[in-house]
């Protein structure tokens, strides 16, 4: 298996308004996006092709939006990339440039 393009820890993960879980987990890796809870269990995952992401034009920083299977999802990930050193959620512009990277449509 390969090194993970792109991985977040401490993400809070919501579909509408009902919270999945608070401190999952985002990992990009082998041309797929997974959402995985605290414990490893997969909420949803998609070939990163077949995946959008981005930004919400108002709200914070830190909120990243990911269309997969017909389901959107909110991403709570950092304003800022952590310091170095410290352990932290990257942030979220981050992780929308991973996915288009990945995907193959620029970053």
């Amino acid at each position: 298996m390969a090194e993970p393009e792109f991985t977040a820890t401490g993400v809070r993960i919501a579909r509408r308004l009902r919270s999945l879980t608070r401190a999952g987990r985002v990992r990009i890796s082998d041309g797929r996006l997974e959402l995985l809870t605290s414990y490893g269990s997969e909420i949803d995952s998609a070939p990163v092709r077949a995946v959008r992401a981005s930004r919400p034009l108002l709200g914070p920083a830190d909120r990243a939006l990911a269309d997969l299977n017909g389901n959107r999802y909110s991403l709570t990930l950092g304003a800022a990339d952590p310091a170095p050193g410290e352990s932290g959620p990257p942030a979220a512009r981050r992780f929308v440039e991973a996915v288009r990277r990945a995907a193959g449509r620029g970053g």
